[in-house]
């Protein structure tokens, strides 16, 4: 039985992605002067893309429903490096200011997240007593 439906599922797998996008930017950040380091990002885009492009077989109560079969990626984001570019004379990529500005985004996202997570929580301990 399921007191929320799945939305502590979705809560916890957003948790994970922003936990892993703080380690990249983490590790980007330092080994900002570390030469020939190639920047890495954590990205949703190119699994929802890789998803999209398969066949999945679910069913479905409206035509205009995406197919989709659930639980079928085992993971929803990726780690990947940048080494198309070059921003220092050593070959080091690392933008510390952009880098600074996602991490402010991403602990935004995170205190986000768990600001939802506890009012679910807080939503069932209302139930327990019974209103009060």
């Amino acid at each position: 039985m399921s007191f929320f439906g799945s939305t502590i599922s979705s809560l916890e797998k957003s948790l994970d992605y922003a936990s892993v996008k703080n380690q990249t930017i983490s590790n980007n950040i330092a080994n900002a002067d570390t030469p020939g380091y190639k920047a890495q990002s954590a990205v949703f885009k190119n699994v929802l893309q890789n998803e999209m492009g398969s066949t999945f077989q679910t069913k479905r109560t409206d035509s205009r429903h995406i197919n989709f079969q659930p639980g079928s990626a085992q993971q929803s984001f990726q780690v990947v490096s940048n080494s198309n570019t070059t921003y220092n004379h050593n070959g080091n990529n690392v933008d510390i200011d952009k880098e600074m500005t996602e991490l402010a985004k991403n602990q935004i996202y995170y205190q986000g997240l768990v600001d939802r997570l506890n009012g679910k929580f807080s939503s069932l301990q209302t139930v327990i007593k019974g209103g009060r």
